[in-house]
């Protein structure tokens, strides 16, 4: 437990340093910080991003409808820099006022449409191809299920265990206990529906999967985090079975390599213009 109580003031001001990784880029406000308009490619789709988890789903969403031969799926992928702060340029608050990545820009319509938050922009995206998303209402309804399953288990993942085991100045007792007993819940729930059928929606490979994957198939792959062993992820066997066969996936390994900028050289590709640069 801590080594002391905290007691809430009256009225919360930001005025001590929170610590820990990206405190410099946490602010309490909204909004750009400096004018910055962003560059515009030749492609239809303009991608702002970085290959974290929620970058990495656009990315291996376009790769894979570029291999289905839909190439007005090709798109410019230009690097966001989160650690510069590059999320609060003007340019970038002006498609994204969360300032979050990734954020989409679809140009091939007149005006063109802004598009924020990963889940809105694989729903948007399998929706414009008709792709990765059941057409029927049993699998539509399954499969955003499990899309909006991911959009409100993650942040507990992410900025609840995430936070306190890999990026939080110090290592605190009770919230590593209360988000660990969090995320072996929801990797319980996610084995227990793949032990039902191969993929999170029944049969198909769909946009769901392709959402919990980049959490929770790189968690148990011990890619986030490196905390696998920590959390006992070798219990989780149809978890370990659905995620090696979509790392396995040709269009998942080339959209992971997309605005990556750290890692092994060869899989790193800070900006994506053309299918040639991740030859």
């Amino acid at each position: 437990m801590s080594k002391a109580s905290y007691v809430p003031p009256k009225v919360w001001k930001n005025e001590a340093p929170s610590g820990g990784q990206f405190a410099n880029i946490n602010r309490p406000t909204a909004g750009p910080t400096h004018d910055k308009a962003l560059p515009v490619g030749k492609h239809p789709l303009q991608l702002y991003s970085l290959a974290t988890p929620n970058g990495v789903k656009v990315t291996i969403l376009l790769e894979e409808l570029l291999a289905l031969g839909h190439t007005g799926a090709e798109y410019d992928a230009w690097l966001i820099r989160i650690g510069e702060g590059d999320q609060f340029s003007s340019g970038f608050v002006e498609i994204n006022p969360n300032s979050k990545i990734p954020a989409l820009l679809d140009r091939s319509v007149e005006p063109s449409i802004r598009v924020f938050e990963s889940g809105s922009i694989l729903l948007y995206l399998a929706e414009k191809f008709g792709a990765f998303l059941p057409k029927d209402p049993a699998g539509r309804t399954e499969t955003l299920n499990w899309l909006f399953w991911q959009m409100g288990a993650a942040p507990y993942l992410g900025g609840g265990f995430g936070h306190f085991y890999a990026y939080a100045p110090e290592k605190l007792e009770y919230p590593i206990n209360r988000f660990t007993m969090e995320t072996k819940r929801q990797l319980d729930v996610l084995d227990r529906r793949l032990a039902e059928s191969p993929y999170l929606a029944g049969d198909r490979y769909t946009i769901a999967d392709i959402a919990v994957w980049a959490w929770y198939g790189q968690l148990v792959r011990n890619n986030v985090y490196s905390a696998a062993e920590f959390l006992s992820a070798q219990e989780y066997t149809h978890v370990q079975r659905w995620a090696q066969v979509i790392a396995d996936r040709p269009a998942v390994i080339r959209g992971m390599r997309v605005n990556r900028t750290w890692g092994d050289e060869d899989t790193q590709v800070p900006e994506r213009h053309q299918a040639q640069d991740l030859d």
